[in-house]
């Protein structure tokens, strides 16, 4: 569970292409691709290319501080191809963290619970529920079991994050974006993101602020395997926050507090606010993608 180590130097390529049939004439896309330091890690170089070249093409922060490119293409294409790469240094962050010098969740459930004019808290932002992650009841029964009265936040929320670790099997391929939570919960199988959406229902539905994060996680092939290019995936994991330790990140789907391999990407309240890449076309009645993400130390 623990996420102690060295910090660690990481290049990160994800590389995106879409094929048409027919062609696409007209294309407005946002791209969510770009790290930036902060997190526990120092970003050194990032870019994205793309193929065809823009007619238009614009760099902005959302509103939860994500770096976005937004482009638009008015060149026929059957081909786009996206390719993101960054180059960073990650730290450790949670080597130190002692989940009993946390508040009680009943305190901050209590202090972030709306009142006419209470003092705003930012991370209130992430208490309600979302798109993707709305409020379940199921979910609350669920979360409850790991936060008896008193229990200090984080060392509940570490306990939440095994027992979905312990209870959920991670079947790839076997949701989809769209799925309901409900389901999801029922079905106790899915991806990273199914757990890391699971996760911050839980956690909202007992009046705790979590949020979604996106990244990408180094893995390591097995001895005298080569590491294969392209082999990666993004990840997602959940961080919750406390007064006392600020943003402390959980990646449920491996059972670990975050560490100097995860590469964070976006944060947002959900998927539906970091999608990688997502767009209005004309044209393209039919299409294929294929994304091949790469995590080497750099």
């Amino acid at each position: 569970m623990s996420s102690a180590g060295a910090a660690q130097a990481l290049r990160v390529v994800h590389e995106t292409t879409y094929r048409y049939s027919p062609r696409v004439d007209i294309a407005y896309h946002l791209a969510c691709l770009m790290p930036q330091s902060g997190h526990a890690q120092q970003v050194a170089d990032a870019e994205i290319a793309i193929e065809p070249k823009p007619a238009q093409r614009t760099v902005a922060t959302d509103a939860f501080g994500n770096l976005r490119t937004w482009f638009a293409l008015f060149t026929p294409h059957d081909v786009l191809r996206v390719r993101a790469e960054s180059r960073l240094v990650v730290t450790p962050r949670f080597a130190e963290l002692d989940p009993e010098a946390s508040a009680r969740w009943e305190t901050v459930a209590g202090a972030l619970r709306f009142r006419v004019r209470a003092p705003f808290w930012p991370a209130a932002d992430f208490l309600y529920g979302s798109p993707f992650v709305p409020i379940i009841d199921d979910l609350r029964s669920y979360a409850e079991a790991s936060f008896p009265a008193g229990r200090r936040l984080i060392a509940g929320a570490i306990d939440l994050m095994h027992r979905i670790h312990a209870d959920f099997t991670y079947r790839p391929a076997s949701t989809s974006v769209g799925m309901p939570l409900a389901e999801v919960f029922a079905q106790r199988h899915g991806v990273c993101q199914d757990y890391a959406h699971v996760m911050l229902g839980c956690l909202r539905a007992l009046g705790l602020p979590a949020a979604y994060v996106s990244g990408y996680l180094l893995t390591r092939p097995p001895p005298g395997q080569p590491r294969l290019l392209g082999a990666d995936a993004s990840h997602a994991w959940v961080s919750v926050w406390c007064p006392q330790a600020g943003w402390v990140d959980l990646d449920p789907t491996n059972d670990l507090l975050v560490g100097a391999s995860h590469v964070t990407l976006a944060v947002g309240r959900d998927f539906g606010d970091v999608t990688p890449l997502r767009g209005v076309i004309r044209g393209g009645a039919e299409h294929t993608m294929k994304v091949a993400v790469t995590v080497l130390p750099a």
